[in-house]
């Protein structure tokens, strides 16, 4: 035997005995076994990312922030998750005896001994436990010089200590957490995102081979690293042939990392839900997948409006069941002036949307049924101020409607006509008890807030109309999967809810204002309501189907008013193209009838309210013409498109055997609501019978 042999063997049995001398000393100055190490569990939850990440509901990542500007790590990598080629490749380049050796390797650290004696060649000889430990413990590392003995030493206390406490698996889980690969890349998941953009587990053999041959020299140039894997596959009898290895490693340095893109599909709700200082993963109900959505529709819709002053918008879909958010689009981002104003909780005038909660109360007070008539005409309401006039959106009146017609047609006047039945002070405290948090005194709104002058969010909307979708059960949204469930709060009953969504689901009752074709008529059952806000500064469409409720808001954060942009072009038609979204594969279904409603002659009735079915047998049918009344005078809007005006022609009641004739003209059956486009002059409308006799007649006159 060789005498440099010998003395290296010497030399390693001397580092062996000083070390066991060490840790003697160690654990007698309270530096050893006894306070170190930490435990696995320990170390594991002291790891934070350098990333903080909001994820969907299946783990896709939605956004992520950058906390810290010095080191890229992700989040803690399982051993399990780690591909075997990687662990085998890291193993057979750093530590090929780890499972055998107790925390040092005794021959390793004899053959560097013997190299640095008789040869003069350093070598180094740190396990991988020994490399964790330093990892761990900054005051192990060594400087630009090396490690001194004395420390070296130190280092094989410490591992042999990490040995005493944790299991082979923690040592590797651990250390592939820790370790630097390349720049400022640390640990498994940020090396292999990073480098190759795929996660630990779908590493092949190839990519290990590089990701092991950067661990030595994290830093080195790319030929150098070539050369290393290249060597490792010869080294290590790999299936991987070695100038594939070398040519992975000069493709993966080359390339811009994967992670210098981050994600912003989500950012106002990861500004308001990442964590300050801090990186980690946040899970939230979010949908990725309809988060695209809802921010496609709002961005098509937006560009579609652009020449009509429209900049802003936001989205937020919601689980009726759940209260779950599933998309939460704060802004038109690159759209707008704001793109930091979060949409989804800004406070907006209501506009027409707080009608249906309106009617919900006058029906379960039993003030009103859906049949009720209610007049639309002219109305002057005393203020404070003086004279309150308010006005339907198109400027014409019609005369007696019903509740159903006035709901679903969202007009004016029937709606404040219905408060002052109602109340202000009631009115105001149910829309309190639907989650509507910054309301002012009722007498500050006075019948205005029938017309919506309180202000709101979205959030606020859409949970309220989610609680009519739910039957009258409001609940509080969840964002976060580790948020509990809400407990649920009776608001309106079954029957009220019942009627209001009805309505709202009724194509023919709100045609005369939307028409029967327009974005609110989806091809699966929904119940919308659209609103716009005075001086057409906000626009909203609000809706639920069986599934989900959908709100959409457009209008300007600035608080400039948009150019002609009514419900229904404006927030509806991004409404519409994310409810088809959802219900692409997934029917939609009318709600039952609750207990406590009854079915009298085609409408609903809250039993007790519904006329009597002898009184409907034998009564006389009345045959008149309800709408228009006899010498109205209308008044075109030049406002309006001409091809958009229409005039109400209704019978009391629809009868399908009578038919409209104007001006001696026949109009068709008079069996459903009629919409006449208006022409200047005056009319003559009659109601005729199957011969052709007038049963009823009014004249009026077109301005």
């Amino acid at each position: 035997m060789k005498s440099g042999s010998i003395r290296g063997q010497h030399f390693g049995r001397a580092i062996a005995a000083c070390a066991l001398l060490l840790v003697l000393i160690a654990c007698a100055r309270g530096d050893g076994p006894g306070a170190w190490p930490p435990s696995f569990e320990q170390v594991r939850k002291g790891w934070h990312p350098s990333d903080a990440r909001l994820l969907d509901r299946y783990g896709a990542v939605l956004d992520e922030r950058r906390i810290d500007a010095g080191i890229r790590r992700l989040a803690w990598t399982a051993l399990r998750d780690v591909s075997p080629a990687l662990t085998q490749a890291v193993l057979l380049s750093e530590d090929r005896r780890f499972r055998e050796h107790g925390g040092a390797d005794l021959r390793a650290l004899a053959a560097a001994t013997r190299d640095s004696l008789g040869h003069g060649r350093r070598r180094g000889a740190s396990t991988i436990t020994m490399q964790l430990a330093s990892l761990l413990r900054p005051d192990l590392a060594g400087g630009r010089g090396g490690r001194s003995m004395l420390q070296k030493l130190r280092q094989i206390t410490a591992a042999w200590a990490l040995e005493s406490r944790w299991s082979k698996d923690e040592i590797l889980e651990a250390y592939l957490n820790h370790v630097s690969f390349r720049g400022e890349l640390q640990g498994v998941a940020a090396a292999t995102r990073g480098l190759f953009g795929k996660e630990p587990h779908g590493v092949d053999g190839g990519e290990a081979l590089v990701l092991a041959s950067l661990l030595r020299a994290p830093n080195a140039e790319p030929a150098r690293v070539a050369v290393r894997a290249s060597a490792l596959a010869l080294r290590g009898g790999s299936a991987v042939p070695p100038e594939l290895a070398a040519t992975r490693a000069l493709e993966a340095l080359a390339r811009t990392p994967f992670l210098t893109s981050p994600i912003r599909l989500a950012p106002h709700l990861a500004a308001r839900l990442l964590p300050q200082g801090a990186g980690g993963d946040v899970p939230t109900t979010l949908d990725a997948g309809v988060q695209r959505l809802a921010a496609e529709a709002l961005r098509d819709q937006l560009l579609g409006l652009s020449g009509r002053n429209v900049r802003d918008g936001a989205v937020l879909v919601v689980e009726n069941a759940t209260g779950d958010v599933l998309a939460w689009v704060g802004s038109s981002l690159d759209l707008s002036a704001a793109p930091q104003v979060d949409g989804v909780r800004a406070r907006r005038q209501a506009g027409s949307t707080l009608k249906p909660f309106l009617y919900g109360l006058a029906f379960e007070d039993r003030l009103l049924t859906p049949a009720s008539h209610l007049e639309d005409s002219p109305l002057d309401v005393a203020t404070a101020t003086g004279i309150y006039r308010p006005e339907n959106y198109d400027h014409l009146f019609r005369g007696l409607v019903t509740a159903r017609v006035a709901l679903a047609s969202s007009l004016n006047v029937p709606a404040v006509r219905t408060l002052q039945q109602v109340g202000v002070d009631r009115f105001v405290t149910r829309l309190a008890a639907l989650g509507f948090e910054e309301l002012r005194r009722p007498d500050y709104y006075g019948e205005s807030v029938a017309l919506g002058s309180a202000d709101v969010t979205l959030a606020e909307l859409v949970n309220a109309y989610r609680t009519l979708a739910r039957g009258g059960l409001a609940s509080p949204l969840r964002v976060r999967t580790h948020d509990a469930a809400g407990e649920d709060a009776r608001v309106y009953t079954p029957a009220a809810s019942f009627l209001v969504a009805r309505i709202l689901s009724d194509r023919s009752s709100r045609s005369a204002t939307f028409g029967l074709e327009s974005p609110l008529a989806t091809p699966v059952w929904t119940a919308v309501k659209t609103g716009t806000s005075k001086d057409m500064r906000d626009n909203w469409c609000i809706g639920f189907s069986s599934e989900y409720t959908v709100g959409v808001w457009v209008g300007n954060f600035s608080g400039e008013p948009m150019w002609q942009v009514s419900g229904v072009d404006g927030a509806a038609p991004a409404w519409l193209q994310i409810i088809e979204g959802l219900h692409q594969t997934r029917p939609s279904r009318a709600p039952e009838t609750p207990n406590g409603v009854v079915s009298r002659d085609g409408e609903w009735y809250l039993t007790g309210t519904e006329p009597a079915a002898r009184e409907l047998a034998s009564a006389p049918r009345p045959r008149r013409i309800r709408s228009p009344s006899e010498g109205s005078i209308i008044a075109l809007d030049p406002d309006i498109p001409k091809h958009r005006e229409r005039v109400f022609l209704e019978s009391d009641p629809p009868d399908a055997q009578l038919r409209w004739r104007l001006d001696g003209a026949p109009l068709g059956a008079a069996g459903s609501l009629g919409l006449w486009q208006p022409a200047r002059g005056r009319h003559r409308l009659e109601l005729v019978d199957a011969a052709g006799a007038p049963v009823d007649a009014v004249r009026f006159e077109v301005r």
